[in-house]
């Protein structure tokens, strides 16, 4: 899953990226309202948080902008008013949720899944399946023949790229940015340890394989 953070103040951004990385999350931060929309508008994100009292350009604005350019992306608003006016106008402006500082980080993790399962269950799907391989994006599941495979957020998060684009080669360069987030070097392996325990996970003891080497290319998931 990624994720856009509009956050000018940095401690609180930092402690966030830090937790929603350790959720599973490939997060993107911003510091101003102008970066947090420019990302918005040109990056494809499964949920967003932005705080209302940013530079340059406030959330509700940015939010406003996102809506009239067709950005459907979920959107919860941090924010230190908690007034019920405030929150009536964050959400009539085009949140999907409101919180107010200081809060919770394990609610706030739970008020994001709960957007991005709304959001997938109003337009998208549930379920990816790739012949034999199926992963429930609701119950976080992933199982291949029906036998269930229990696989870390990083593993997870990269089948769910590969089983998004089955057939199409990802580089090493992609799959940083979707999975880890951070820019290509060409001296990391951490790609290819990462495909090595997932390939064993997912194609151990079967015949047919899925998760093929494509040699100086990157990799793919292909059916058949």
């Amino acid at each position: 899953m990624r994720l856009l953070l509009v956050e000018d103040d940095r401690k609180i951004a930092s402690f966030l990226e830090k937790g929603l990385r350790e959720s599973g999350f490939a997060v993107d931060v911003c510091c101003d309202g102008v970066e947090g929309l420019s990302q918005a508008l040109t990056e494809d994100y499964d949920v967003a948080v932005v705080d209302i009292m940013l530079p340059l350009l406030d959330g509700l604005t940015v939010i406003e902008k996102m809506r009239s350019k067709a950005i459907h992306t979920p959107v919860l608003i941090l924010s230190a008013r908690q007034s019920v006016d405030d929150r009536i106008q964050g959400l009539q402006r085009g949140g999907d949720d409101y919180m107010v500082k200081p809060f919770s980080f394990s609610e706030l993790l739970a008020r994001l899944q709960a957007l991005i399962r709304r959001d997938q269950k109003n337009t998208r799907p549930t379920v990816l399946a790739v012949d034999s391989l199926q992963m429930d994006l609701l119950k976080h599941e992933v199982r291949r023949s029906g036998v269930k495979i229990e696989l870390p957020a990083k593993e997870y998060a990269l089948l769910e790229y590969m089983m998004r684009n089955p057939e199409v080669v990802l580089s090493k360069t992609s799959i940083l940015e979707r999975v880890y987030d951070y820019a290509f070097d060409p001296q990391t392996n951490v790609v290819d340890v990462l495909v090595c325990r997932l390939r064993t996970k997912i194609d151990k003891g079967y015949d047919q394989k899925m998760i093929h080497t494509v040699r100086g290319i990157g990799y793919v998931l292909r059916a058949r």
